[in-house]
């Protein structure tokens, strides 16, 4: 708003904005707002390739501590039927680098987040066609040998229980950033987003691969352990 001086009562008059004035800022205002928004989705989606990145060198250290253990690479899924997922879907990475306890009737993680009952059925071996863990606290006495969390930093957001279908609740390490296209459902439960693993791997047929694929706007983006570049599958 502008004030004119009046030069004979000297009595201030308010100016108003005039139409054409008030359409100029505004159409200003919709070409600055059309500049930003393609900006900041783009920044969005750089934020969600680097968390999902971040997260997945998070298992890779934690799987060569584990291995520094153990000799070897946690074993993958070995029921191809699992669900009817793919197996290295639903894996039982969590189990192996949480650490389990076995008190007879069930494997319980050494966090205290998740269980799969042994008896009366075997939810191990049906969820992962596996008998039990490797990394599972053994023995008594001098003869213990104790498991290890090596996921000790692992937060709420990176692992989930769920029912699967064949309703086993299994816990599995997921991207804390989901999809994040909410129709991108590879565990058919909502912003569940799995780590893929498998041992021994075909990109890394020495080791291991590992991966998770985020959809963004229709696009699938794999973040893997055999290229540090986000591959872009369809």
């Amino acid at each position: 708003m502008k004030k004119n001086q009046n030069p004979i009562g000297g009595v201030n008059k308010t100016r108003a904005f005039t139409l054409i004035e008030l359409l100029v800022v505004i159409s200003i205002m919709g070409v600055l707002a059309a500049l930003t928004i393609p900006v900041l989705g783009k920044i969005k989606e750089g934020n969600y390739k680097k968390v999902a990145r971040a997260e997945l060198g998070q298992i890779e250290m934690a799987l060569e501590n584990y291995k520094a253990k153990y000799g070897t690479y946690p074993p993958c899924n070995q029921n191809p039927a699992s669900a009817n997922y793919e197996p290295a879907i639903m894996n039982q990475l969590y189990y192996e680098l949480s650490g389990t306890t076995n008190n007879g009737s069930a494997f319980v993680t050494l966090d205290g987040r998740s269980q799969l009952d042994i008896t009366p059925a075997n939810e191990v071996k049906t969820a992962y066609g596996v008998e039990g863990f490797v990394n599972c606290a053994k023995g008594v006495g001098d003869e213990v040998l104790r498991a290890h969390n090596f996921l000790p930093s692992l937060k709420e957001s990176q692992y989930n229980t769920y029912v699967s279908n064949n309703l086993v609740r299994t816990t599995e390490l997921v991207t804390s950033v989901g999809g994040p296209d909410q129709q991108y459902q590879p565990l058919k439960a909502p912003n569940l987003n799995p780590f893929r693993y498998l041992y021994p791997g075909t990109n890394n047929p020495n080791s291991y691969d590992l991966w998770v694929d985020i959809c963004i706007k229709g696009r699938t983006n794999r973040i893997s352990n055999w290229s540090r570049q986000v591959q872009i599958l369809h």
